[in-house]
């Protein structure tokens, strides 16, 4: 052909630094490699059964099937609404709440709403990848906001210089973080704000995991005061309740916000299946006791695959970070290992366990990896098993 068929924009976008891993899993499964797959994050636990009979009965409802109001029906957008006031936060189901087909939709379509081409967007590095795709795509400058060890993974906004600032439109957070498990304190996001304000930066907070937490419930940075001047929180369904495929969430916050998003989506998309919204809508307007001890089971299964997970790992020499929140975990390399995809590839060629080098999340992710623990626990025993029999060869000694 005389043109070239991709788009520029597409031609800008970073290669797909995992295309060559996917080649070698399938050569690995040609092979009859019994894989373990750790490495998405995609819950394998069972759909709750209410909220199964939720969306059976909104299925036989008359013009279930139809277009869905764009924002979201009142039903989903009133229990987001109050899902925030019992956590003090004020939120206008009418005019600061969008249903979003997911969470990464809606922060792709965010970043399309309110960035400029040439505008800079700060984001977490190491950070989920569709963030920087998304920033690409709308003609923005990704710059990168270190999550370093010793900084408890978290932005050290004093680092960023003020002429940086200046040309910024958008800081993206993400905690609890994907892939570090990191929480942030209040006095982060109070920190956030103050930065923004100093600076006319809006803020956009992915909190798609603040329901998968082991102590102490994360802070939502609505609850900041100002936050709401100058950001909007996203949330997801795919982590609370195991439905992933389901595609449903929402974003919250600045009206202003809002209203460029749902511009966006107004012309893009046509809304979330209604059966699915007035499903999910009920769990939290219908037995809230209940819906809350489904929750809760799912963070004791997650805490307990935690638990078994770290204990074999420390058992066999490595040092994983804990995490608090999530449900990955955070693993260094082992000594005399210097590349995250170069051990990421033994683990999967060799022990048939795949994981997420963490290199695939950014530079500042170089040096370790990531394992998922969606999946069953005798899974996590038999790689932790697969492990312990090659400590020799993994741990270098």
């Amino acid at each position: 052909m005389a043109k070239n068929i991709r788009a520029e924009r597409l031609i800008k976008l970073p290669p797909y630094l995992f295309a060559d891993f996917d080649r070698k899993r399938k050569e690995v499964q040609d092979k009859g490699g019994d894989i373990i797959d750790l490495s998405i994050g995609d819950p394998d636990l069972l759909l709750s059964p209410r909220l199964k009979q939720y969306l059976i009965e909104a299925l036989d409802e008359t013009n279930i099937h139809r277009y869905p109001p764009y924002k979201g029906i009142n039903l989903f957008r009133s229990a987001i609404s109050r899902r925030y006031k019992r956590k003090d936060i004020s939120i206008d189901p009418e005019k600061e709440v969008w249903s979003l087909i997911g969470s990464k939709e809606g922060i792709s379509h965010l970043i399309m709403a309110v960035v400029n081409p040439g505008d800079f967007v700060l984001l977490p590095n190491p950070g989920y990848p569709a963030y920087r795709s998304a920033i690409i795509l709308a003609g923005g400058i990704p710059v990168d906001m270190p999550l370093l060890k010793e900084n408890d993974c978290l932005p050290n906004l004093k680092s960023i210089k003020p002429s940086v600032a200046r040309k910024t439109k958008l800081i993206l957070l993400n905690y609890p973080n994907n892939p570090t498990a990191a929480d942030a304190p209040k006095e982060f996001y109070e920190d956030v704000v103050r930065f923004a304000k100093k600076y006319s930066i809006l803020v956009c907070q992915d909190a798609a995991y603040n329901e998968i937490y082991y102590n102490s419930p994360p802070v939502s940075f609505l609850s900041v005061k100002g936050a709401k001047d100058i950001g909007i929180e996203i949330g997801s369904f795919s982590k609370t309740f195991s439905i992933a495929g389901w595609r449903i969430g929402w974003a919250v916050g600045n009206r202003e916000i809002i209203s460029a998003l749902g511009h966006i989506k107004t012309n893009i998309d046509s809304g979330v299946f209604m059966a699915l919204q007035q499903a999910v809508a009920r769990m939290f307007t219908e037995k809230l006791s209940l819906t809350e001890a489904d929750v809760q089971k799912t963070r004791d299964i997650y805490k307990h695959r935690r638990n078994i997970t770290i204990k074999g790992l420390k058992e066999i020499g490595l040092a994983p970070e804990i995490p608090q929140a999530t449900f990955y975990v955070w693993l260094p390399l082992p000594q005399g290992w210097n590349s995250s995809m170069e051990f990421s590839e033994y683990l999967l060629t060799k022990l048939f366990i795949h994981t997420t080098p963490g290199v695939g999340f950014g530079k500042y992710g170089e040096g370790y990896i990531r394992l998922s623990l969606t999946s069953p626990e005798d899974l996590l025993l038999k790689a932790l098993k697969r492990l312990r029999n090659n400590r020799v060869i993994i741990c270098k000694l």
